[in-house]
């Protein structure tokens, strides 16, 4: 292997090349055997749109909707960890809220089955919700990761309006708003593999493999 191919997967290309596509279906992608066993998906589901990656600063986070039984775990493990509490309402990953109002085409009886997945923030590069809050209270940590600075925010709502896919929410008890701050706690809960993490080592190396 030349000095040029084995330099191209590297764990901050794959990163960097992941970020470009994070929250996005990968639609149109054809990914090489090996990415795919990493992955646990076929080259269907990819093709399907089945199959959705986020950039987390500690790997991959792949989810794969074929695999998602809908049974809250992830919001379940997301709001004990981050607010001490059960509540799909409030969790920085999304899935109730999907398959009762069928947001975003999802949450919808079709072909005998439901169809949803779990959600979350897209950390935008040029996020509107930080750009609409009129706190600055969110804002990119070292690592990259958009987060809301609980003494700023003032629980107004407007990151909640100006976000696309309205994925920050205000805690009604705090009145503080949060999103997705990328601890894996939802992977930890997920029974089915439709949530999954890998390193950024392993995905350069799948990348590299021909």
């Amino acid at each position: 292997m030349s000095e040029e191919k084995r330099g191209f997967a590297t764990k901050e290309v794959t990163r960097r090349q992941f970020l470009k596509i994070s929250g996005v279906s990968l639609t149109g992608l054809v990914l090489s055997t090996p990415l795919l066993t990493l992955m646990g998906c076929t080259q269907k589901q990819v093709d399907d749109g089945s199959v959705t990656t986020w950039a987390f600063p500690q790997g991959l986070l792949v989810v794969n909707k074929d695999k998602c039984t809908g049974c809250q775990r992830c919001e379940i493990n997301c709001t004990l960890v981050n607010d001490g509490c059960v509540s799909s309402y409030i969790s920085r990953v999304k899935v109730t809220r999907n398959l009762f109002s069928g947001r975003n085409d999802t949450g919808l009886y079709s072909d005998n089955h439901f169809v949803y997945f779990p959600d979350t923030c897209r950390q935008c590069a040029e996020p509107a919700c930080g750009s609409a809050c009129p706190q600055g209270a969110i804002y990119a940590d070292d690592s990259g990761v958009k987060k809301v600075d609980p003494e700023k925010c003032i629980g107004c709502g407007a990151c909640v309006s100006a976000c696309p896919w309205h994925m920050p929410t205000v805690n009604p008890v705090t009145n503080k708003s949060s999103k997705c701050v990328q601890c894996g706690a939802c992977v930890a809960g997920c029974p089915s593999g439709a949530l999954s993490i890998i390193s950024w080592e392993e995905v350069a190396a799948a990348s590299q493999a021909v």
